[in-house]
């Protein structure tokens, strides 16, 4: 078997193995029928939509001509971890890890971290620019989670709220 896209190939068997996995997963949780839906309904039908999508990918990967056959180049793997550890360290930042004695540092430091953290995984870093993308972001998720949902959550650390 060719693959005319390995591109395509790939990326629709991830699809489809995520695809299926939902699928699989919310068969635990009661689905019920379309007219009353349990908790497991709309992840059921999502999976398997995502799989039938991504058979369809594989399927075009096979089928459709590409000039080069698409291959697929080395793996990014800085940005990779990097996203990894910036949305990681947001969990962590937010919550505190009580295990360590790491208290809650609270929404905005958290925001700060995951934005600087996820920047360096770029090409080109700027500190500046992450700053004033930190700074929207923060006050934009104070304005939306705070005041307008009025969430019930820790936005400064505890050393500076008391």
């Amino acid at each position: 078997m060719k693959f005319k896209s390995q591109k395509d190939f790939f990326s629709g068997l991830m699809f489809t193995l995520v695809g299926i996995g939902f699928a699989w997963g919310a068969t635990t949780y009661n689905v019920g029928t379309g007219a009353r839906m349990g908790p497991g309904y709309f992840p059921l039908v999502l999976g398997i939509l995502l799989a039938i999508l991504g058979a369809g990918v594989i399927l075009g990967s096979l089928v459709v001509e590409t000039e080069d056959g698409e291959r697929i180049g080395k793996i990014a793997w800085k940005p990779l971890v990097m996203i990894i550890v910036a949305n990681l360290m947001f969990g962590i930042l937010l919550g505190g890890l009580p295990s360590i004695g790491l208290p809650a540092m609270g929404l905005v430091i958290a925001i700060y971290a995951l934005t600087l953290i996820a920047s360096a995984a770029g090409q080109h870093f700027s500190l500046k620019g992450a700053l004033i993308l930190a700074t929207i972001l923060a006050i934009g998720s104070y304005l939306t989670f705070i005041v307008g949902l009025k969430l019930q959550f820790q936005v400064w650390p505890t050393f500076i709220t008391g």
